[in-house]
């Protein structure tokens, strides 16, 4: 039992000095963290502005176009956040900083994976913040604490999804052009195929199927339900082709497919960190 919590209090003690080292990083260049702040609240000025005259009732369930894209936009912040949260590894690759980690008297190699968990959770849920910030200013509203509760648990699990596909595709890719490549590719095609924009009763019948597919859509769809102060798990969130999804059906697809993910990578990462 002493040799266990030994060995913990070295694994929490390389994972914070590793997840440190991230930040000094991210101090030394903190256009990172401004770009992923400004961008969505460029979205939402603009976006808001452009349907700001649209007819009353022309979304149901919001006031404005802004109280329904706010949702939206804190999901993307997050998920932006997390799926370039393979660079830092896969630079460490390129410039052998992971090799000597790899050779150094770790108790747990497992540190190297937590410490970019926690360094992108934390500074997805500082974006995210501020988007709030930003959105309530701005009149869009702001949850309740049980809707709180609901906002960030949906956080955690789109970010650790996110981040386990990224961290997964940092050690199978060959260089972080390809890597960059891949985001540029991914990122803003998930965006418009999900209901951050829109909601499915506006798409094409093809377009609402892959939104209602989407994992954006099933973390975006409680947090905006979180936004009405009426939040229910038992609510129905989303409205997809196939049924009707409670917001409890949405976390716990988001759930499902988060442990998923970290199970599937589980055999890649010892392989890749043994």
């Amino acid at each position: 039992m002493e040799l266990q919590q030994y060995n913990l209090f070295f694994l929490y003690q390389e994972t914070f000095a590793l997840t440190k080292r991230l930040f000094i990083q991210l101090k030394r260049r903190p256009s990172t963290l401004l770009a992923g702040i400004l961008q969505p609240i460029i979205w939402l000025f603009l976006f808001g502005a452009l349907f700001s005259k649209a007819p009353e009732g022309f979304l149901p369930g919001v006031d404005s176009y802004g109280n329904f894209l706010g949702a939206g936009l804190i999901v993307f912040t997050a998920f932006s956040g997390a799926l370039n949260s393979g660079l830092p590894l896969m630079f460490d690759r390129e410039f052998g900083f992971l090799n000597r980690l790899l050779v150094a008297p770790l108790t747990s190699r497992l540190s190297i994976v937590l410490s970019s968990f926690f360094y992108i959770t934390i500074l997805s849920f500082v974006q995210s913040i501020v988007i709030m910030i930003v959105s309530y200013i701005l009149g869009y509203g702001w949850p309740n604490l049980y809707g709180l509760g609901i906002v960030f648990t949906t956080l955690i699990l789109l970010v650790l999804f996110v981040t386990s596909i990224s961290l997964c595709l940092a050690f199978v890719l060959p260089g972080h052009i390809e890597l960059i490549a891949l985001i540029f590719v991914i990122n803003l095609p998930l965006l418009f195929a999900s209901t951050a924009l829109a909601p499915i009763s506006f798409m094409p019948n093809w377009l609402g199927w892959l939104a209602s597919l989407n994992p954006l859509t099933f973390a975006i769809e409680p947090i905006r339900t979180a936004y009405t102060q009426t939040m229910d798990l038992e609510f129905v969130a989303l409205h997809a082709p196939y049924g009707d999804l409670t917001c409890k059906s949405c976390i716990s697809i988001l759930f499902s497919l988060t442990v998923f993910s970290l199970i599937i990578i589980r055999p890649l990462l010892n392989r890749k960190l043994n």
